[in-house]
């Protein structure tokens, strides 16, 4: 075919193609949704993983499921999903520690453009718990003890440059104290190690340390929410324990391949605050100390960006180097 006439002949069927494209993302989803948790079943993020994939399922028919790869502080499924094909078939469910990977690895295999902010889907409070038997029954006496003794008193974290190690730092330095870093291969050991008087100290998300106070195994001395939370409402704020500083949350979030059609991008995010706004599910969450997510997918990127920008300052701070 000559060049004029292969070309007339794209001229012609361009105007087909573009409806045809337009048609299939209006349909979407029309097959199985892989949502990608870079960490291993049982945690937090895989909990608001499944919870919103039960629900994105039921409102569309369409298969919504958790596939979980742990590894490297999450970036393993991170670089799944970055490498994905951008047609709707996969997305990431990140959290918080996913603004703080570009401080802590001088080269990760994606760049950060390469995963498209989507939408929250919940924002979580830190709390400050110690074990059941501490003899810290405040805020204000650990302080105490920690500024008279420095370095004596310990924090517990799921590993260097993990959300808890941070968040103990982020402590450490509102609070101007010394304390030791105890690096654990997990949150859940780390919670461990506070319940059986290992650490001192932990600073957790609040849905990992509800049902631990709930249970009794550790007492929650604050929290980092601005009011308090109803699921602990005798827990004092970080301004109501002095630390008016100490502000930090744990979100959980929706990223997808960078190309992944707009319109695939706003159904997903209408589909999420859809999901978000039933009672059931808002119920779930808000027992777990969570608040409901759902914000347009441009202000969820600026979300990320200054979390991005926030969370390095802490690392560098804290003097946490790059792997």
């Amino acid at each position: 075919m000559k060049l004029h006439s292969w070309l007339a002949a794209i001229a012609l069927a361009a105007p087909f193609i573009a409806p045809a494209q337009s048609q299939a993302q209006a349909q979407w989803p029309s097959k199985p949704v892989r949502l990608v948790v870079p960490y291993a079943p049982g945690g937090t993020t895989d909990y608001a993983a499944r919870q919103i994939a039960q629900k994105l399922t039921e409102q569309t028919g369409v298969s919504f499921y958790v596939d979980n790869r742990a590894g490297a502080s999450g970036t393993i499924g991170s670089n799944f999903v970055a490498k994905a094909a951008p047609d709707g078939g996969a997305f990431l469910i990140n959290d918080t520690t996913y603004a703080m990977l570009p401080h802590l690895f001088k080269k990760l295999p994606w760049e950060p453009a390469d995963l498209v902010p989507v939408t929250a889907i919940v924002d979580a409070p830190l709390v400050l718990v110690v074990g059941a038997s501490s003899p810290y029954k405040t805020v204000q006496a650990l302080i105490d003890e920690a500024r008279a003794n420095p370095g004596k008193l310990t924090f517990g974290s799921g590993g260097v440059g993990s959300s808890t190690h941070l968040g103990g730092e982020l402590l450490k330095q509102n609070g101007k104290l010394a304390l030791t870093h105890v690096p654990y291969k997990g949150a859940g050991e780390a919670m461990l190690g506070v319940v059986s008087g290992q650490v001192d100290v932990l600073v957790t998300a609040a849905p990992t340390a509800i049902p631990q106070v709930k249970g009794g195994k550790v007492r929650a001395l604050l929290v980092t929410s601005p009011q308090r939370l109803a699921a602990l409402p005798e827990v004092p704020t970080s301004a109501e324990a002095g630390l008016k500083d100490f502000t930090a949350t744990n979100w959980f979030g929706i990223a997808a391949p960078k190309g992944t059609p707009q319109p695939i991008v706003e159904k997903l995010q209408a589909e999420v605050k859809k999901a978000l706004a039933s009672p059931d599910l808002a119920k779930r969450f808000a027992e777990q100390g969570a608040s409901p997510g759902g914000a347009a997918t441009a202000d969820f990127g600026k979300f990320v960006q200054g979390q991005t920008q926030s969370w390095g300052a802490v690392i560098k701070a804290a003097g946490v180097q790059p792997d």
